[in-house]
């Protein structure tokens, strides 16, 4: 990846939000008068909520997408709550798509670079929530395709690092598996996540042969 970008208070796999961010609404002009950007979108969401199931379905969308960027799966099941009919939801979301207000394939390219960064997340682990927020396995695939191996590895080096002073002190097939356990947490391969410790620990000192390298099994693995 050739950029990086951060966002405060990511969501997780059960949230309904996206990533935080100032959602892209058409029309221009002049503030004079008409209140802020957010204030415009409040009121038409507000407005539209009086107005015929379309109207009340494009003012749910808009002011969701205030918060934060949604997939269409999150406006789609948002608007069911809200006992919108499916076709005119699906109306509604289709042009909102056409126009650029949802854009699943930009939104899981973010996901994927701001979860990888932030959280260290593997492949693994970033496509399991991008399939909960209902990206489509195509733009899933496109999307974790940017993380190679051997960035991936990187990161799982960095996060052991990180993690290697905590677990001073304790044996070291506890070390092991606590080690090894968070990688697995975050996605790794059980393969690459038993390489990369057993090599963090053998630079500290710690003479390891592969063949005594527990599996991931017991209280520290989950």
């Amino acid at each position: 990846m050739t950029r990086r970008t951060e966002w405060a208070g990511e969501s997780g796999p059960g949230d309904e939000a996206g990533p935080p961010g100032p959602a892209r609404r058409p029309g221009h002009g002049s503030r004079e008068g008409r209140g802020t950007r957010g204030e415009q979108v409040d009121r038409i969401a507000h407005d539209g909520d009086r107005g015929d199931p379309a109207e009340r379905a494009r003012g749910i969308c808009l002011r969701l997408l205030t918060g934060s960027p949604r997939t269409r799966k999150q406006l789609a099941d948002a608007l069911r709550k809200r006992e919108i009919p499916d076709e005119v939801a699906d109306e509604v979301l289709t042009r909102f798509e056409e126009v650029g207000l949802i854009d699943d394939g930009a939104f899981a390219d973010a996901w994927v670079e701001s979860r990888h960064h932030g959280r260290g997340l593997a492949r693994r682990a970033l496509a399991r929530e991008l399939r909960t927020k209902g990206v489509d396995t195509s733009l899933i695939e496109e999307a974790v395709s940017q993380l190679d191996s051997d960035q991936e590895e990187a990161t799982a080096r960095d996060l052991v690092e990180r993690k290697l002073r905590s677990t001073r002190g304790l044996d070291r097939d506890k070390r092991m598996r606590r080690l090894a356990g968070m990688l697995a947490r975050k996605g790794y391969p059980e393969g690459m996540a038993l390489r990369v410790v057993r090599e963090a620990l053998e630079a500290e000192g710690q003479d390891i042969e592969p063949e005594e390298f527990p599996g991931l099994t017991g209280d520290d693995a989950c």
